[in-house]
């Protein structure tokens, strides 16, 4: 069983509201977002674009709540503009999260990524040139640095639909990068890309020494094969619940969490389970998820 003290439970508001399809939960306000999460018994969020911009507003609504910010999502843009853009960019960022409280900021290289397109996810994914290694992984090193001066980290997000989704794609990034680079280990991603819950447990058992950030999400594998067969995008993918909470799909979390456990991991876990809201009620999936994390961490 985790440690209370190390371990931290989060939701991310993705399931009640989805920045990349905003038809997805648009009538689903942040205050709901944010109170369901507290009565379903998380501590912690992650940020979404319906989330107040002013820190000091924020952290009103969220410690009310007992919530606390954990990480936010940011895009790096190595592959495809100059390396100050991201870097500016980024600092804003660090410095909002600082101002909120957090410690992690989970990043995804999206110069070139297609997540966000109707381009088939598996057939089109970008395959990074040695160049592009060279500078999302050095650009990476350089975030690293301005993360420690607040006293933060960076944690790299692999992804479905972008130049770091398989798991010899993130032993390469791994590989590329400094140790003050930390993974960001999604469980339903790595999923997602082998087709099999033991691409996941490969990857967290060989990098949980540098996994600083942990979503929990899980896959319907008959709706990865349909997009797979039909080669659908991303995108299209979510809309017909590619991924589910913990408990509900292809994955057995129990390995995983022993393989945290073992390791002593410290820090966030989140669930992540993009859905459309108006199938998969989230408070509902919420408070599944929660019932099953409790069952199997002590959490």
């Amino acid at each position: 069983m985790f440690d209370k003290h190390k371990v931290k439970l989060g939701i991310a508001p993705i399931a009640w509201t989805n920045d990349d399809l905003p038809e997805l939960g648009g009538e689903n306000t942040f205050e709901q977002c944010v109170s369901e999460m507290a009565l379903a018994g998380y501590a912690g969020s992650e940020v979404g674009n319906k989330y107040p911009k002013d820190p000091k507003v924020l952290k009103k609504y969220l410690d009310i709540r007992g919530v606390q910010i954990c990480n936010a999502w940011f895009s790096t843009l190595f592959t495809s503009e100059p390396e100050e853009v991201t870097i500016d960019n980024f600092i804003k960022h660090r410095d909002f999260l600082h101002a909120v409280g957090a410690k992690m900021i989970g990043c995804s290289e999206q110069g070139n990524s297609i997540q966000g397109t109707t381009k088939p996810v598996f057939e089109e994914k970008p395959i990074y040139t040695e160049e592009e290694w060279i500078k999302v992984t050095e650009g990476m090193n350089k975030l690293a640095k301005l993360a420690a001066e607040k006293g933060m980290k960076v944690s790299f997000h692999h992804h479905m639909g972008t130049g770091v989704q398989t798991p010899e794609e993130v032993d390469r990034f791994m590989d590329m990068t400094n140790d003050d680079v930390y993974l960001l280990f999604d469980s339903g991603h790595l999923a997602y890309s082998e087709g099999h819950a033991e691409a996941a447990y490969a990857v967290l058992r060989k990098h949980v020494g540098r996994v600083a950030h942990v979503h929990l999400k899980d896959i319907r594998l008959d709706v990865v094969n349909k997009v797979k067969a039909e080669k659908l995008s991303f995108l299209e993918g979510v809309k017909l619940g590619a991924f589910t909470i913990p408990g509900d799909g292809l994955i057995d979390f129990k390995p995983l969490f022993k393989i945290l456990e073992e390791a002593d991991y410290e820090g966030w876990m989140v669930v992540e389970a993009e859905q459309d809201p108006a199938i998969a009620n989230p408070f509902e999936y919420a408070v599944r998820a929660r019932d099953y994390i409790r069952e199997n961490t002590g959490l």
